[in-house]
């Protein structure tokens, strides 16, 4: 497995700084938040995204893709019933693809539950299929860019809609191509009544991304939950790609999360520190 981290914990470091630091520790891979560049995706200048990955380059370190897709935004929602605000959603979303691929990622996971909760007076089912269509619209672009949307599963605190693996799983066949998938985090799969092993060994092989974190939403090995069944279940899935450590609380401070991170992860693998 290969290892990534998430760039918004390092809040108010300069990006080298970032990417020097992640290097480091152990990880090969850094995610990239697009709030953390500017407030729209389409404010930075091409200029700005080359220095970006250059830096990234210069420091040994791979930018894998883009997450928290449409946190600090407005106007973009995946189940409105209003066709111009879904509209506007397939634009950007086909513009964070084309930076993305800038920046030379391949991923982009979809969670923003703000922008996809049902709206008063929406149905699921009508819900359902908008998404749906939202998605299917905007995959010829994906594929030109080589950019997979990864569809994330989140917990019932966080949105009303697509809250299970299956659900999610529902949805990637509903849109029906090679660039969207389903993505995994530890945090989400710990709110389903399934075990998350479980879960891993069920969906794990149609998984394009995962994010590792713990149920208390701070990093792996700073809670409960054991990583030993959840990596062996992924591995007997067939997941090969990149685990993400993604973490909503940053205490107690940037290095110590991220260290202490990589270090419990590489022994539950069984791998030297």
């Amino acid at each position: 497995m290969k290892f990534a981290i998430c760039n918004e914990l390092f809040e108010g470091w300069d990006f080298s700084r970032v990417c020097h630091f992640a290097k480091s520790a152990g990880y090969d891979g850094l995610e990239v938040a697009p709030f953390t560049l500017a407030p729209l995706i389409t404010d930075v200048s091409t200029a700005q995204l080359a220095r970006i990955r250059q830096q990234a380059s210069d420091e040994g370190v791979e930018i894998i893709g883009l997450h928290w897709l449409l946190a600090k935004t407005e106007g973009f929602h995946l189940t409105s019933p209003d066709a111009d605000v879904r509209r506007r959603l397939s634009t950007y979303l086909v513009d964070l693809a084309r930076v993305c691929q800038v920046l030379g990622g391949h991923v982009m996971v979809f969670g923003s539950p703000q922008q996809r909760s049902l709206l008063p007076g929406v149905m699921p089912e009508q819900a359902f299929d908008w998404a749906a269509d939202v998605f299917r619209g905007v995959m010829p672009s994906m594929a030109d860019a080589g950019v997979t949307i990864c569809m994330e599963p989140l917990a019932p605190v966080e949105t009303n809609f697509i809250t299970t693996c299956a659900e999610a799983a529902r949805l990637v066949d509903a849109v029906g191509h090679s660039n969207f998938v389903l993505h995994l985090d530890v945090k989400a799969m710990s709110s389903e009544g399934t075990p998350v092993q479980d879960l891993i060994r069920e969906f794990g092989g149609r998984a394009g991304h995962f994010h590792a974190n713990d149920a208390n939403l701070r990093g792996p090995g700073f809670g409960e939950t054991d990583f030993v069944p959840i990596f062996d279940a992924a591995r007997a899935a067939g997941y090969g790609g990149w685990v993400s450590v993604e973490v909503f609380d940053y205490k107690p401070d940037p290095e110590t999360i991220a260290t202490r991170s990589i270090e419990y992860m590489q022994s539950c693998l069984g791998e030297p520190r």
